[in-house]
C-alpha cells in the first residue's frame, strides 16, 4: 500500500510537471482577422509547434484592436498590417523585435456590372474619386483595422471625406463579413488579397477585382513582441521563439508554400 501510494504520487507530480511545461510553451497571439480568415493560422501553426514545440492561441481581431490588445499586455506577440503605426508604437516602448515577415496587396472588388466604371483603372485614387461622384454604395470595414487604416489614407489622398454619406456604409465587421455585406448588396469594397482568394468560391461571392497592382495597394505584415518591461509576465522568450521561426527561411519557406484551392499564393515572404 505504500509503495502504491508512493507511485500515484510520482505520478500525480509527473502530470503537474508536464502541465507546466505545456503552460510555459503556450502563447497568446493578436492578430488581424486576415491571417485568420485566409485560412494562414490553420496552416502554419501546427508547423510551428511541430518546429518550436510552442502553442500559439490566436485572438483574431482588426489591426488596431489587436495593437491595443498588446500594449494592455494581453497578448505575448502580435501578427498585423499597419507598418507605420508598429514602428510607432516600437518608439514608444509597447514592442519590441519587430520584423517585416510577409506581404501581399489590397484589391477593390465590386458587382460584375461595374456601375461606377473604375474596373482596369490604373490609379485606386482615382477609383476611389469615381465612386464618390457615381455615388455607388461602398462597404468599408470601419473597425480600425489595418485595411480600413489603408481606406482611410486613399480618401484623404483623393481630397475626399467620406463619412456620412448616405453611399457610404461602415459596417464594423473583419474582413469576411464586410465581404459578404458587399456581396448582397452589390456594392463595392477594399479587401486585402488573401482573404479575397480564399472567400470567393468559398462563400460564393458574385464579385471580380475591379482595381489592382497600384503600389499605393501594398499591403506588409509584421510581428514583433510585447515589451518584457513593459509587462513582466508576458512570455518573451517564446514570442521571440515564435518571431525567429517566421522569419527564419524554414518559416518564410512555409509561408510562401500556403496556397489557395487554385494554387495561387496568398502572402509572398520578405523577411529580411
Amino acid at each position: 500500500m505504500r509503495f502504491r501510494g508512493l507511485f500515484l504520487f510520482v505520478m500525480l507530480l509527473s502530470l503537474c510537471t508536464v502541465s507546466t511545461l505545456f503552460a510555459k510553451t503556450r502563447i497568446r497571439c493578436a492578430s488581424t482577422t486576415s491571417t485568420q480568415n485566409s485560412g494562414l493560422f490553420e496552416y502554419l501553426l501546427p508547423i510551428v509547434e511541430k518546429d518550436t514545440g510552442i502553442k500559439v492561441d490566436v485572438v483574431a481581431v482588426g489591426t488596431g484592436a489587436a495593437l491595443e490588445i498588446g500594449k494592455r499586455g494581453d497578448a505575448d506577440v502580435v501578427f498585423v498590417h499597419a507598418k507605420d503605426d508598429e514602428l510607432k508604437m516600437v518608439r514608444e516602448g509597447y514592442f519590441v523585435d519587430r520584423h517585416d515577415v510577409m506581404y501581399n496587396d489590397f484589391v477593390i472588388v465590386g458587382p460584375p456590372g461595374d456601375p461606377a466604371d473604375i474596373k482596369g483603372m490604373k490609379k485606386a485614387v482615382n477609383a476611389f474619386r469615381k465612386l464618390s461622384t457615381e455615388k455607388v454604395i461602398f462597404v468599408s470595414r470601419g473597425d480600425n483595422s489595418g485595411t480600413y487604416k489603408k481606406e482611410l489614407k486613399i480618401w484623404k489622398i483623393a481630397h475626399i471625406d467620406p463619412k456620412g454619406r448616405k453611399w457610404y456604409l461602415e459596417v464594423g465587421q473583419g474582413m469576411g463579413k464586410t465581404l459578404r455585406i458587399a456581396n448582397e448588396k452589390k456594392a463595392y469594397t477594399l479587401t486585402d488579397r488573401g482573404t479575397w482568394l480564399a472567400l470567393q468560391d468559398k462563400e460564393h461571392l458574385d464579385m471580380v477585382i475591379m482595381v489592382q497592382g497600384d503600389k499605393m495597394l501594398f499591403n506588409q505584415y509584421g510581428v514583433m513582441a510585447v515589451n518584457p518591461l513593459k509587462h513582466k509576465y508576458v512570455k518573451y522568450k517564446e514570442a521571440l521563439r515564435f518571431i525567429n521561426f517566421l522569419i527564419s527561411p524554414k518559416g518564410q519557406k512555409t509561408i510562401a508554400g500556403f496556397t489557395e484551392s487554385h494554387g495561387e499564393q496568398l502572402f509572398h515572404p520578405d523577411a529580411k
